[in-house]
């Protein structure tokens, strides 16, 4: 019996395909496999603009194998377009949303199999999470990377748009000078072309197993990209088949396997929240030590932009992610079993990969750095953890110690910033920014942008219990939990207070006696989230600690 039998099957379902042959389908059709597929097309988001095209191929990679697409569509929030103002709120509350709204779909009308299509940010990880948590067989094929693009015979991409604001400000570049940089720096369709956090979980989602090779790395406005969705669409028909389901490929070992991908690679922090998320609603143990224990033994052998001069492309070209798991495999970092939607394993998906440049995937004995791309670090200002992309982390400013400069808002951080009021030394504290305080867990791609476009990008740190874009670099810690909001340790931090940083030896402290936190603490209250009312308020509610992912709890 077929899922979509219940809907479609019998007499007493007249009604069901009345309704359904009002949309054009035919009995044939509906005695067929139904396949859901879940689009994120929208006109604003650049990688989203093109997924018509894709869609329309993977319906033709399902009718070809015998089955019937649905289509419907999901909503899609641009990080970088929502940047610096009230929609930042939005973006991360958004992954909750799209989730919900990919099971409501796949359950309200039960389907036999789904192909989710998302490009950018949130979208990805929002609709893995249901992939998972509604657990029918799924593929996935976002709508890959954008191609670089070039500024004075040199790549260029969002990320040195952001940080030219700065420079323009700080009078190193002309007006016309930034004006020709935000008109090359994003030249086609699809998610930023550097390894931020569309194209980090892009990546990563072949690295565990729910796309095809090629997935996270195919360029967007490539031929390539639409044979990629055909093939996800003829594949997702023999996932019905064999009834492979997502708890089947995602488990604790295929995890693990793209987190060490994400070491490897040096991508956003973002994909810690992301990984952390998909793993609660698997129903599977992840947790930050995880990461850290992972990053240990890893070594970074990418530098892509924002870190390297290196996109995504580069990638591609250089062998992909496949490339990087066998390089990895020699060091026997990878649990090879796992399965994948190719309906073989891992191992069978990269051992016959190769890499094509040394330049683009280092050799494993001769990495950027003997550990991975990201580090979790503990202290008393960071008692749950806290993350750096230490692979952009320059070796000046490893071990920082300077003065606590203290916002309660990214706005106010970045007045300052603008108006010159940072120094050298200064640790910028960025606070009220987390889950529930933010509410939302606001990026601060802006200000970090802006003190590496002012010329600070090795002379200041920056700490916030928000988060960070995977085109920030610098001295730049998040996810500092527990967050303000909550009471944690950050709430307490005084203009002028010492904090010291460590990034080896992974330790963030603030440099006041116990004694002083207890006085403070008790004088301490908590505030009101930023936005009291519709979703954000009810998010503010629900939304669990960035080290646990943030994902909305019942309480």
């Amino acid at each position: 019996m077929k899922r979509s039998d219940v809907m479609v099957k019998g007499v007493e379902k007249a009604p069901h395909r009345s309704l359904l042959k009002a949309d054009g389908y035919t009995d044939e059709e509906l005695k067929r496999p139904i396949i859901a597929i879940a689009s994120a097309f929208t006109d604003i988001v650049p990688g989203h603009i093109h997924l018509r095209t894709l869609v329309q191929a993977v319906k033709a990679g399902i009718y070809m194998m015998g089955g019937t697409p649905f289509e419907f569509n999901t909503i899609a929030v641009d990080d970088g377009i929502a940047m610096g103002h009230l929609g930042m709120h939005y973006s991360l509350p958004s992954r909750e949303n799209i989730a919900d709204a990919v099971e409501i779909m796949v359950n309200a009308h039960p389907v036999d199999g789904l192909v989710i299509m998302p490009a950018c940010d949130k979208i990805t990880p929002g609709m893995l999470m249901a992939a998972v948590r509604v657990n029918i067989p799924t593929i996935m094929i976002s709508g890959g990377p954008m191609l670089a693009g070039r500024y004075k015979q040199k790549d260029i991409d969002l990320a040195q748009v952001f940080e030219a604001v700065g420079s323009y400000i700080s009078g190193r570049i002309s007006e016309d000078e930034l004006k020709e940089i935000e008109d090359e720096g994003c030249p086609s369709c699809g998610s930023c072309s550097g390894m931020y956090s569309a194209n980090s979980i892009n990546c990563l989602s072949e690295a565990f197993g729910l796309s095809l090779p090629g997935n996270g790395t195919v360029p967007a406005p490539l031929a390539k990209r639409v044979r990629l969705a055909k093939y996800s669409g003829m594949k997702i028909m023999e996932l019905v088949e064999k009834n492979i389901k997502p708890r089947d490929i995602i488990t604790k070992d295929s995890l693990e396997n793209a987190i060490c991908v994400d070491m490897a690679m040096g991508c956003s922090t973002n994909t810690v929240l992301h990984l952390l998320a998909i793993a609660h609603e698997a129903g599977i143990n992840l947790d930050l030590k995880t990461f850290d224990e992972i990053s240990e033994k890893v070594p970074t052998l990418c530098h892509f932009s924002p870190v390297g001069n290196y996109h995504v492309q580069d990638l591609d070209e250089a062998g992909g992610v496949m490339a990087i798991m066998k390089r990895l495999d020699t060091k026997k970092l990878i649990h090879r079993k796992c399965i994948t939607v190719t309906g073989k394993t891992i191992y069978e998906n990269y051992k016959d990969a190769e890499v094509k440049s040394n330049r683009v995937i280092r050799p494993m004995d001769d990495p950027y750095s003997e550990k991975g791309g990201l580090s979790i670090l503990y202290g008393n200002l960071a008692e749950e953890g806290c993350i750096v992309k230490q692979s952009g982390v320059s070796e000046k400013i490893r071990h920082f110690r300077g003065k606590a400069r203290v916002f309660d808002s990214e706005g106010e951080a970045l007045d300052a910033i603008y108006k010159r009021k940072i120094k050298e030394g200064d640790v910028v504290v960025i606070r009220y920014e987390g889950p529930a305080g933010g509410p939302g867990m606001k990026e601060m791609l802006s200000p970090t942008s802006a003190i590496a476009g002012m010329g600070l990008g090795d002379k200041v740190a920056l700490i916030t219990d928000g988060r960070f874009s995977g085109a920030t670099r610098g001295l730049s810690i998040g996810h500092i939990s527990p967050e303000a909001a909550k009471g944690g340790t950050i709430a307490l931090v005084k203009e002028g207070d010492e904090i010291e940083i460590d990034v080896d030896k992974k330790k963030i402290e603030l440099l006041v006696s116990e004694k002083e936190l207890k006085k403070r603490r008790k004088k301490w209250q908590p505030r009101e989230p930023k936005i009291t009312k519709g979703y954000l308020l009810r998010y503010s509610k629900l939304v669990t600690s960035a080290s646990k992912g943030a994902y909305l709890e019942v309480k």
